[in-house]
């Protein structure tokens, strides 16, 4: 009986991490010229992402916490992250164009990367070690055709970054895709409508729905969606108040809950109402208790929407409030310790919502958490440098990266919060200084930047 054998060439790679004063290792098994078998629908990798290297890989699987074990296809730069092997290493197949790689010990990627790469190994005739070290940093990728700021970005489910509208001595009605596979951005269909400072919600439908936002002449009531098949807009049904400055949240129904916002910066409004994309209509719901523009939205785990701080055209607001779609009504819960604006609310893996930073006339470093199982707030640690007008996106390790924004001057710092310790740590700075600029998650884990302004409308796009 013929039989083929996979001999196991094994590399033990193991990785040193130091953050400040905090060192952490892992150490993962390496498998030249053979692929896992998959015996069973278990082994399955959880997810597919394209990097450039082997190393590129190993540094995916560390960067999700569920993964065990990686393959990455040179042919294609295909990295597959498994997250559950059942013991599968004694199934392996030859193929020439893969390596896998096991994952011993520890999977946690921390913040600040210095890390260094030991990789030995041994077959019956051989023996090589090989040293490489690895910063976590920013790249710049292809810029944008437009240099914008006060637009949107928005992930679609194809992977692309959708970017549509903005300002740059006048108003744009363009739009442009990001492919992250090529790092390039390419033109789309324009909209139908030139506006700034509105509203983009990617719809389970895979459309993409813009409303509000300022234009030539005045505030807009429109919306309108975008379809990532054909790249074209088309109008859809008009909100029943023109506004901008509103927020915008997706509901476990589906539909699209916008509030507040203002209209002309001198009314200010304190109500809401509902888009449903299967009907393409709007209609009124229940009014939050205070008209609020430039405040927060977050779409808690048990349904309901927090909307935080926010101005009133005379104050600075800590009050907070929930909207219960089953009841479409707003209940006040426990407000903040600090008014705010220009801040941002970002939600975290154990379900609690960290707000960090903004203006309440002074530029803000302050942190605080909402625990939706207390309704309180509690003061965790201040980010290092204070800023407003910043981005925030909650990283696949369960950090939060801050980016950017304005104080004395614009920032091109960055920096993680931890949520295990409560406090933040400085990270590498971007290439360039930016605030009002857009912060779009990418599915191998990136973040994209992109946009903004340092004084200077921008058109340069970086990727953490």
């Amino acid at each position: 009986m013929a039989s083929t054998t996979v001999y196991l060439w094994l590399s033990f790679m193991i990785i040193t991490q130091i953050v400040g004063e905090d060192i952490r290792s892992e150490e993962m098994s390496v498998i030249p010229d053979a692929k896992f078998q998959c015996a069973n629908t278990t082994c399955l990798p959880f997810i597919s992402v394209i990097t450039t290297d082997i190393r590129n890989c190993q540094f995916a699987c560390l960067g999700q916490s569920q993964c065990t074990a990686a393959t990455f296809h040179r042919s294609t730069s295909n990295c597959e992250l498994f997250d559950n092997m059942l013991n599968q290493n004694g199934n392996m197949l030859a193929d020439v164009d893969a390596t896998s790689m096991n994952v011993i010990s520890g999977t946690r990627f921390p913040p600040e990367l210095t890390t260094t790469t030991t990789t030995t190994s041994t077959t019956k005739t051989t023996s090589t070690t090989t040293t490489t070290t690895a910063i976590q940093h920013w790249a710049m990728t292809g810029n944008m055709s437009v240099a914008r700021y006060y637009y949107t970005a928005s992930t679609l489910s194809n992977g692309s970054v959708l970017v549509a509208g903005g300002y740059n001595s006048g108003l744009f009605d363009s739009a442009e895709l990001y492919n992250p596979s090529t790092g390039t951005w390419i033109t789309t269909g324009s909209m139908s409508v030139p506006r700034y400072v509105h509203t983009a919600t990617a719809l389970a439908n895979g459309l993409v729905l813009v409303a509000g936002g300022g234009s030539i002449g005045g505030c807009l009531n429109t919306a309108e969606l975008y379809n990532p098949s054909t790249g074209t807009w088309t109008m859809t049904g008009n909100m029943s108040v023109a506004r901008y400055y509103h927020t915008a949240s997706t509901l476990a129904n589906g539909l699209v809950l916008v509030a507040g916002g203002t209209d002309d910066g001198f009314s200010y409004f304190n109500s809401a109402e509902l888009y449903n994309p299967s009907t393409t209509t709007w209609t009124i719901t229940g009014s939050m208790s205070i008209a609020r523009y430039i405040p927060t939205a977050s779409t808690l785990s048990n349904g309901l929407v927090l909307v935080a701080g926010g101005y009133t055209g005379s104050s600075y607001l800590n009050s907070a409030e929930l909207y219960n779609s089953s009841t479409g009504t707003w209940t006040t819960t426990r407000s903040m310790n600090v008014g705010r604006s220009y801040h941002t609310a970002s939600t975290l893996a154990n379900g609690l919502v960290l707000v960090a930073g903004g203006s309440n006339g002074a530029t803000l470093n302050s942190a605080e958490l909402y625990n939706p199982s207390t309704g309180n707030w509690t003061t965790t640690g201040n980010m290092n440098v204070a800023r407003s007008f910043h981005s925030a996106s909650t990283l696949p390790n369960g950090l939060v990266l801050v980016t950017g924004g304005y104080a004395s001057g614009y920032l091109n710092s960055t920096e993680l919060y931890d949520p295990s310790t409560g406090t933040w740590t400085t990270t590498r700075s971007m290439n360039v200084a930016r605030y009002i600029q857009t912060a779009s998650k990418l599915a191998n884990g990136s973040v994209l930047v992109a946009g903004g302004s340092n004084g200077a409308a921008l058109n340069s796009a970086e990727l953490y």
